[in-house]
């Protein structure tokens, strides 16, 4: 009888233990998953913050240089498809981040050629307004860069959570699975070529 007790008591003590080991780690695993989900939000704050600064930008640009309709349907275009590609924080897989990651590079570009435009017109690069707007877009883009590496910072932190044994074999029960990164433009590796010679 007294054999019994002390079975049933380590076999209560193991269960307890496994139920306690499974309840952390699920529960590590849940405020991981909303961390990068937090993450996320921010980049997607800091990107409508620049699809917001966009239009007004466009406008001061169209009062100097109305004949640069191509430019200006550009950065437009650009910008009308960058917000469209809409992510959720549950589906951060490489494939619909790259895709993302694609419409903002494209309305990067067309800023970029919005602003050589800009160097042919000196009145509209003393003008107060641009300038405030060059510099929050300026300010905006810095914080992009901040918040991916925030977000690529989380999703590191959680994939190696739930990648380490024996977590994995809970995310894998769980269902929780790995987080994509931000990555590198592609071509970004390379530096860029200065030529002065010409």
């Amino acid at each position: 009888m007294k054999k019994t007790w002390i079975i049933l008591a380590v076999i209560a003590v193991v269960v307890l233990f496994a139920y306690s080991s499974i309840k952390g780690t699920y529960n590590n695993m849940v405020r991981m998953d909303e961390g990068v989900s937090a993450s996320w939000a921010q980049v997607e704050n800091v990107y409508q913050r620049r699809a917001d600064l966009i239009p007004n930008l466009v406008n001061t640009v169209k009062g100097y240089a109305s004949h640069e309709q191509e430019t200006l349907q550009g950065v437009i275009e650009a910008r009308s498809k960058a917000t469209s590609v809409n992510l959720n924080a549950d589906n951060l897989t490489p494939e619909a981040l790259q895709q993302f990651q694609e419409a903002q590079t494209g309305l990067s570009s067309a800023l970029s050629k919005l602003m050589v435009v800009v160097e042919r017109y000196p009145d509209l690069k003393a003008n107060q307004n641009f300038l405030d707007l060059q510099a929050q877009l300026e300010g905006t883009e810095n914080r992009i860069a901040v918040e991916r590496r925030k977000f690529n910072e989380s999703a590191q932190t959680f994939n190696t959570f739930i990648r380490t044994f024996p977590k994995n074999i809970y995310a894998s029960m769980f269902n929780f699975e790995k987080k994509a990164y931000f990555e590198a433009e592609k071509g970004a590796e390379k530096a860029p070529v200065v030529n002065f010679e010409e």
